[in-house]
């Protein structure tokens, strides 16, 4: 069974919850963007939030809700390759909690750099984020903390805010294209729409090199695939999460995968565009846009910059690999 996806008055309540630490990020049609696609296209831009993604608003309603139910741990831990670690930090400093987050090796260096900064104690282990997932369940096993999800109710009511925001601003949208890590943006968006009754279509977008998602999908049961993007990722996952699959099976119009080469040109667009930084995970969106725009001319299209946190090394290098 589906988790209890979060209903208009739990959306509200953490709206409550998230603008103690930040305002709503802005969304914006883009001119240039728009002509691309031959049609209205909207930015949401979760870039804007202090730690530059939408996963802090999962962060801050995730530890709300433990100081509610009176079960703050002394120590979290969880796993992450990037902005769902940053997300904790932030939330934990905010608590006074210990927080230890596992990341594989050859992790962003600066996302890694800004974990620490927000006193975050990084382990790196494992070759990607399912190794590093199956150590953090194993060191709050070990240590009696408490171990934090990627996927949870929690975080849901948080990250349902940001597409809540998102479709009163904009009632117009026709299709959203959601990137896909380990759900909780997409099916956030799902609850969103569900919430406030929007028309808007909602497409799944994961990418080329990273299909658990589009594969258990397909399937019906979550369905255990290969790795191997080198650009995007925060939709680096290996395993599905089935709680996640169940909201989005019913509820996706359909999934889109994205290779490397249609990010990187996709985050040269939207910073000759817009002149936002986005990370792979953060194009993939409008790269998504991109390929289905023959489909999506003449309907108003939502995107989303949901985070903007690559390394400058590796943005300077997709910005000259080729021209926009």
């Amino acid at each position: 069974m589906p988790l209890q996806l979060p209903n208009l008055q739990d959306i509200e309540a953490a709206a409550e919850v998230v603008y103690r630490s930040f305002q709503a990020t802005p969304q914006y049609r883009w001119g240039t963007l728009s002509q691309r696609l031959d049609t209205d296209c909207w930015v949401k831009h979760e870039n804007h939030t202090p730690v530059g993604a939408f996963k802090i608003r999962g962060g801050l309603t995730y530890f709300d809700q433990l100081h509610q139910r009176g079960e703050m741990p002394r120590e979290v831990i969880s796993a992450t390759r990037g902005n769902h670690g940053q997300s904790m930090g932030w939330a934990a400093r905010a608590h006074g909690v210990s927080c230890s987050i596992v990341v594989p090796q050859g992790n962003s260096t600066e996302k890694n750099d800004a974990m620490r900064a927000l006193g975050v104690q990084l382990i790196e282990h494992g070759e990607d984020f399912q190794a590093a997932r199956e150590h953090a369940m194993h060191l709050a096993a070990e240590r009696g903390a408490h171990m934090v999800p990627s996927y949870h109710k929690d975080l849901l009511r948080g990250v349902s805010t940001y597409w809540w925001e998102f479709f009163r601003a904009v009632p117009q949208l026709d299709v959203v294209y959601v990137p896909i890590g380990q759900g909780s943006g997409a099916c956030s968006a799902i609850a969103a729409k569900l919430a406030l009754g929007h028309k808007a279509r909602i497409v799944g977008v994961v990418s080329a090199h990273a299909t658990t998602y589009a594969d258990s999908i397909a399937a019906g049961r979550v369905i255990e695939s290969a790795v191997t993007t080198e650009l995007a990722d925060g939709m680096a996952c290996r395993v599905a999460d089935a709680a996640a699959l169940a909201v989005l099976q019913p509820h996706l119009d359909h999934v889109v995968k994205v290779s490397d080469e249609e990010v990187a040109q996709a985050m040269r667009w939207l910073f000759a565009d817009t002149h936002n930084v986005a990370e792979g995970a953060g194009a993939a969106s409008f790269a998504a846009a991109w390929q289905e725009r023959d489909q999506i001319k003449g309907r108003v299209v939502g995107t989303t910059l949901c985070g903007g946190n690559v390394d400058s090394t590796v943005f300077a290098q997709v910005l000259t690999r080729a021209p926009c």
